[in-house]
């Protein structure tokens, strides 16, 4: 027996809520991880990814910093070389080949890293960024071949070099193939050094691993956003090998730079003037900005 009044559950019902149904995109909103304040997405990506009021820094990718950073229509991409792939055929949960293929597809990158040449506040430099979206950023062969070929670049041009690190560390699918480019990216660094090139880098979050034990700690110069996670082992680990509380704020940009590991925290809107600043006290070049000193009178 069929129950009365079925047609309006079945039929009219649905109907009305298709009518009413608003479709809402799943990044409309961003969420800020200090306050819970929902902000539109457009706004936080208008805003370089840092939540208005809160100011709270976001993760940002590669190819959005290089945009920040350049001088508009000054820029190139600076081509990487190619590595091989999968070398030791690594398989856990799934296939190292398809992680590869996933991360390509999300990010638009063939691996890690994103190099440009271009001006910075009127001063030619070379920027390095670190995608974190690709991999939690992890260093590979690829990924040290990207910051070797950028260091080259910089010696080319006779540029400084300023890198925005953003890793979780070693990629365990290459095995000690990773590993090795720790030893190879500190040569790349000391041939900056031996050309008296400035080397900057902006410790972003999170910053750990194999490369803060590598090229990330190694700059001239050391900057940081703020809130930024700056480690080694990660605090999670470090508190269930010692069975101790760390101490609020342990190994965040603020904690470095008052323990002496970090020589300034920069917000993210100020770094582009203050990395032109420094690049050009290190170079002895005038910054566009800077008004010509004066003339002394004859």
């Amino acid at each position: 027996m069929v129950e009365p009044m079925n047609w309006i559950s079945e039929v009219v019902r649905p109907r009305i809520k298709t009518l009413f149904k608003r479709e809402t995109p799943e990044n409309l909103w961003v969420k800020c991880p200090d306050t819970g304040q929902m902000v539109f997405h457009k706004e936080v990506e208008a805003n370089h990814w840092v939540i208005p009021g809160s100011e709270h820094h976001l993760k940002m990718s590669a190819a959005a910093r290089l945009k920040m950073m350049f001088d508009e229509g000054t820029w190139i991409d600076v081509a990487l070389p190619e590595v091989a792939v999968d070398p030791l055929k690594f398989r856990d949960e799934k296939r190292y080949v398809d992680r590869l293929k996933e991360a390509r597809a999300k990010t638009g990158l063939q691996d890690a890293f994103k190099i440009g040449f271009g001006r910075v506040g009127g001063l030619p430099m070379t920027l390095a960024a670190q995608e974190f979206g690709f991999m939690a950023g992890s260093l590979g062969m690829a990924a040290g071949e990207a910051f070797v070929r950028g260091a080259e670049t910089a010696l080319e041009k006779r540029t400084p070099y300023v890198l925005f690190s953003a890793s979780g560390g070693a990629r365990m699918q290459e095995g000690i193939l990773s590993l090795m480019q720790m030893p190879r990216t500190t040569v790349a660094v000391r041939r900056l050094n031996a050309a008296r090139l400035p080397y900057i880098v902006v410790l972003t979050n999170p910053t750990t691993g194999g490369v803060t034990a590598s090229y990330a700690m190694l700059g001239d110069v050391h900057l940081a956003e703020p809130g930024a996670l700056i480690c080694f082992a990660g605090p999670r680990v470090i508190e269930q090998t010692i069975r101790e509380k760390l101490p609020d704020g342990f190994q965040r940009a603020e904690y470095l730079r008052e323990h002496g590991m970090v020589d300034q925290v920069v917000h993210r809107h100020a770094l582009k003037e203050t990395i032109a600043r420094i690049c050009g006290l290190l170079t002895n070049a005038a910054t566009p900005e800077a008004p010509a000193p004066a003339q002394a009178a004859a």
